[in-house]
């Protein structure tokens, strides 16, 4: 502080010592040149001595006790960014997620060399192990988020399909039970969709369609329950349109046996035979040996009726497009 003081005076003092020197010089050009010379060296002398009051302004609050950290704030190397070799990033990352189990860590090696080298083929690589890190932790929102950025950034590339798979993943782990709401379930399914549509001969293909099944059960498992609690409450209406659902859209699920047998029951209830026959006779048909068919065969026969298709209806209709019927 006392150099940058000193330093401070030292300019000063060879400002002012010019203003004295160029007075005396403008008495001599006075004698010599006149009234208009000694002006102009007295304008001179004045923007000087302004000068000189403006350093030491200056100087004064610098000369104050809580400065120095001023002054080395603006002297000092800024070492806060150590930019690290791509590759040697990158491995420290596989180490911490092989070796160490640390996922956590591992991811933020892997952000690093997206930070650091933005546009290197580490970074491309980094994006998708961190995306992959992220979902062995359990972190399947930032999962997601990496697995997004990497198919929006690399199409192409031959790893994009496997980005698109943890998306589906991601989603499918976290599917609720039927008791829940049933988004998660929905995202799933078009996430698996995108998956068998984009990579039809990739080696995820397969075990997408074998979740999307899953997904698609989940999803007809929450039409059954819904339809159940109709079905407790007298409320037929409500519950065909439920189990209908199940006929209609989930015909692959485990649920549909039992969903043509509630169709049975419920149409019988209001007095629509016609469907209640329809739906044990397709019910017979596919599954022969399903107890739900005994259930809706003894239903119908109950009424002094026979299991009977009607190719018209909207149930046959249904499983001959699935070439069920």
């Amino acid at each position: 502080m006392t150099a940058v003081h000193g330093r401070a005076g030292s300019l000063i003092s060879r400002i002012t010592g010019r203003q004295v020197t160029n007075s005396m010089s403008a008495q001599r050009m006075t004698l010599e040149s006149g009234k208009s010379l000694g002006r102009s060296s007295l304008a001179r002398a004045a923007r000087s001595l302004r000068l000189a009051a403006g350093l030491i302004a200056l100087a004064i609050p610098l000369s104050g006790c809580g400065t120095g950290a001023l002054w080395d704030k603006f002297t000092q190397k800024d070492d806060t960014f150590n930019e690290e070799p791509a590759d040697k990033l990158y491995n420290e990352g596989l180490y911490l997620m092989n070796q160490r189990k640390d996922l956590k860590a591992a991811s933020k090696k892997f952000e690093e060399v997206d930070r650091q080298h933005p546009y290197s083929d580490w970074a491309r690589k980094s994006l998708l192990m961190s995306a992959y890190s992220f979902y062995n932790a359990g972190d399947y929102d930032s999962c997601i988020g990496a697995a997004t950025r990497y198919v929006t950034l690399h199409p192409g590339s031959a790893d994009a399909a496997y980005a698109q798979y943890l998306i589906a993943a991601s989603h499918y782990d976290q599917i609720p039970d039927i008791s829940r709401d049933q988004g998660r379930t929905e995202k799933a399914i078009a996430a698996l969709e995108e998956v068998i549509r984009k990579y039809p001969t990739s080696e995820y293909a397969n075990s997408a369609k074998a979740k999307l099944e899953g997904a698609r059960d989940q999803l007809a498992g929450k039409e059954m329950d819904v339809g159940r609690y109709y079905m407790e409450r007298r409320d037929y209406t409500a519950a065909i349109n439920r189990f209908k659902t199940v006929v209609t859209r989930y015909q692959t699920t485990r649920h549909v046996e039992e969903a043509l047998a509630r169709l049975t029951e419920a149409y019988m209830a209001i007095g629509i035979v016609g469907e209640a026959q329809t739906a044990a006779a397709v019910l017979g048909h596919n599954f022969p040996d399903s107890r739900w068919y005994k259930d809706a065969y003894n239903l119908v026969k109950s009424g002094g009726l026979e299991p009977s298709e009607n190719k018209g209806s909207y149930i046959s209709r249904a499983f001959k497009k699935l070439g069920l019927g």
